[in-house]
């Protein structure tokens, strides 16, 4: 790998996990710090490496850089005076034994540590997620931008007023007390949730399926499932769901990077490996007497990856919705339950079901009627599907409205 392509790459792994320990050091008080700090090392790559060619040890190169940097800016800035300066002294110690950890354990608690406080009551979920996405995940400005359809100016706007709430609140980053973290664990399980979701059923206008934030969901869950604090039946749910979910990745676009439906899925495409990996967590969240909607959805995604196209497998997920539904309701998953209900007992029966949601701005919810009217009544299919089609956001999915139009015309 070359230094052109090298850079990005190490930007994409290592920018994160600078960040969160800096973060870790100069708090909520001072976010601009981290960030500038983290920043100014990959410039300063940038610049270095282009003239004297890369280092032996790129990673450890910046590492070192970034130490500097804090160290820098400690021993100029009155931070230095006000907040180091008195910890030091008490330990008696002196200024050279100063030190930025970047060990692996400290960069993996600090990342910890950066969720639970990321993820508070007092920020709308979005909020979060872009947090998580910027802090976490090392993403860009346009990036994250792109992930929910906005602008740059929205998303540095929201990033700031959240960061001001986390410093007016005094947040601090840390592990909650261990009495606290199955509590707590809830927001932050809910903020990974959210951000999967975010890439697997992506508004973004030039990808239905974004890999990249539901593989960023699955790292800093398995953060939480490697730490014996967060390992809980609840966490392990969560990874199964990921995991069932990303086997079908290269099953659900086709070759333009069209959404390809469900049905029409490539079995062949679905990777066994993911598949046996979510068996394997959702055996371990199995462990223990609480369910909730992780264990359900998870058991709805397992049931996607059975091959054979059975009444038992629709009837198992038709049960596993209504048991959803009941501890926690929401109109995508009660959609979910009509489409489920017409796989296992008939289009009239989803027909009726489907009409008494009135989700009538959801394009899905038009698209799912028109192919549920399609032959029965091809006129109410149309107007369905004509509906749907000036709903819907982006490209790909109009483009796929304009395809099941055309077989109706």
């Amino acid at each position: 790998m070359n230094n052109t392509e090298l850079l990005p790459h190490l930007f994409r792994t290592e920018y994160r996990k600078i960040v969160s320990v800096l973060y870790k050091h100069f708090g909520f008080e001072h976010p601009e710090i981290a960030e500038d700090i983290a920043s100014e090392t990959f410039l300063s790559a940038a610049e270095t490496w282009g003239l004297k060619g890369l280092p032996e040890n790129p990673v450890a190169w910046l590492y070192a850089v970034a130490r500097n940097r804090a160290k820098d800016y400690l021993k100029r800035n009155k931070i230095f005076d006000q907040k180091v300066t008195p910890i030091l002294q008490s330990a008696q110690s002196d200024y050279a034994e100063f030190e930025i950890d970047l060990s692996d354990k400290h960069i993996n608690d600090s990342q910890l540590q950066l969720m639970f406080a990321i993820c508070q009551p007092v920020l709308p979920a979005e909020a979060q997620v872009s947090l998580a996405l910027r802090i976490l995940c090392g993403f860009g400005i346009d990036e994250i931008a792109d992930a929910f359809l906005s602008n740059k100016a929205t998303i540095n706007k929201r990033l700031f007023r959240a960061k001001e709430k986390l410093r007016e609140e005094k947040v601090k980053i840390e592990f909650p007390a261990t009495s606290q973290i199955s509590k707590r664990l809830q927001a932050v399980l809910t903020t990974l949730y959210l951000l999967f979701n975010e890439g697997y059923y992506s508004t973004s206008q030039d990808a239905p399926l974004r890999k990249d934030l539901c593989l960023e969901a699955m790292r800093l869950t398995y953060l939480l499932i490697e730490n014996e604090l967060t390992n809980l039946p609840e966490t392990y749910a969560l990874m199964a769901l990921m995991c069932f979910h990303s086997s079908r990745f290269d099953a659900r676009t086709d070759e333009h990077g069209e959404m390809v439906r469900y049905d029409d899925q490539d079995t062949s495409l679905w990777v066994d490996e993911l598949i046996d990996k979510g068996k394997h967590y959702l055996e371990l969240a199995s462990k223990g007497n609480q369910v909730n909607k992780y264990h359900l959805e998870a058991a709805i995604a397992y049931w996607h990856t059975v091959k054979e196209d059975t009444i038992n497998k629709w009837e198992s997920i038709l049960q596993l919705y209504n048991r959803l539904l009941q501890i926690a309701y929401s109109p995508a998953a009660a959609l979910n339950r009509t489409y489920a209900l017409y796989k296992a007992r008939g289009k009239q029966d989803a027909i009726i079901e489907a009409e008494k949601l009135k989700l009538n701005d959801n394009h899905l919810y038009h698209v799912l009627l028109g192919h549920l009217y399609k032959d029965a009544d091809n006129t109410s299919a149309i107007a369905h599907l004509q509906t749907a089609l000036n709903l819907a956001k982006t490209a790909s999915e109009k483009s796929r409205i304009k395809k099941d139009l055309a077989q109706l015309r």
